[in-house]
């Protein structure tokens, strides 16, 4: 994509975690009447009012995926509609229906319409015979779980598009994401952000996963600057396009817990397993090495627990303040 020129611009699954707070945070960098918004659902809410303007979109139809491109004289699309870890376990079929058959349409889409295409993908790509700390860019993925199959097939698929069709492609392989804007949607690290909403709503938390199950994090300022970063980055420098390792920080529910309790002493958390999330978990990395991206595009991601933690908590109180808070 570069830096130059004014681009037209299509988000998919808009209405998702990330979806939502990306369309914003293009609408104010290119300007709303550059960015087209999209999701299955209708946006009843109007959470993405002033974001740009809003179509309803299937990404599993190419015609009507096609058309929105064609109309809109789209130049990038960032495609963000999928099911999570979690919500795709209880339905692998329909995961790999909308994972696999929505990307290809957005890949056969940007090759014959000359789009730019950044797709995420996950911690979820790596599986238990990976290297579980300083887990390498490059390395043996063979994940156990539907998500993550579709992630490895997603990322290969797009480096096939780029190599052989020229495509742009490019993503980021993101740990779980921690947001005050979104609620959870089915993914296996959404504890991270269900600990503080019922910190702040009820001081005490049941988590589902065990006390020292250590994950890779970031906070959703850090998820949306690396999908900005690495699509604004110079093409030359990019060796590792499409499954960049990104991270911010690493922490168990116990260490979180122990960063909420430096604000709110009274904070208690108990635990009760879920053996699927667990068994997702187990096979994800305890931290990964970002230097790829670092040294590519200049990742630099801009909070750690402490940070993050204390933000965090200051939107959620005044949220609670305001009667807004509700989990």
């Amino acid at each position: 994509m570069g830096k130059t020129g004014k681009k037209r611009i299509l988000v998919t699954g808009s209405l998702g975690q990330i979806g939502s707070e990306l369309a914003f945070a293009l609408s104010e960098r290119y300007g709303a009447g550059n960015l087209i918004t999209s999701d299955i659902r209708d946006d009843d809410g109007g959470k993405l009012d002033g974001s740009g303007r809003f179509v309803k979109l299937d990404v599993l139809s190419q015609e009507s995926f096609a058309a929105v491109v064609k109309k809109e004289k789209i130049d990038v699309i960032y495609h963000l509609a999928a099911l999570l870890s979690a919500v795709a376990e209880a339905e692998p079929q329909k995961a790999w229906l909308i994972n696999m058959e929505g990307l290809y349409n957005a890949l056969e889409i940007s090759r014959m319409h000359g789009c730019s295409l950044f797709v995420p993908s996950s911690i979820g790509a790596f599986g238990p015979d990976t290297p579980l700390d300083n887990t390498p860019q490059d390395t043996v993925m063979r994940p156990h779980s539907m998500y993550g199959v579709t992630k490895v097939s997603g990322e290969l698929l797009c480096d096939y598009y780029n190599l052989r069709y020229g495509i742009d492609t490019r993503g980021v392989r993101y740990p779980g994401i921690i947001s005050h804007g979104t609620l959870p949607g089915g993914g296996t690290t959404d504890y991270a952000v269900e600990i503080y909403y019922k910190a702040v709503l009820d001081k005490k938390y049941v988590c589902y996963l065990d006390p020292d199950t250590s994950l890779d994090m970031m906070y959703m300022p850090d998820a949306i600057k690396a999908a900005i970063d690495l699509m604004e980055a110079d093409e030359a420098g990019l060796k590792h396009r499409n499954a960049f390792n990104v991270t911010a920080m690493h922490f168990t529910p116990v260490e979180i817990a122990a960063e909420i309790g430096r604000h709110i002493p009274e904070f208690e958390i108990a635990f009760d397993n879920d053996p699927v999330r667990q068994r997702i978990a187990d096979s994800w990395p305890n931290y990964m090495d970002d230097s790829a991206a670092r040294e590519e595009w200049g990742w630099n991601p801009e909070y750690d627990l402490r940070s993050m933690t204390a933000d965090m908590l200051k939107v959620l109180g005044e949220k609670k303040i305001n009667g807004e808070l509700d989990l």
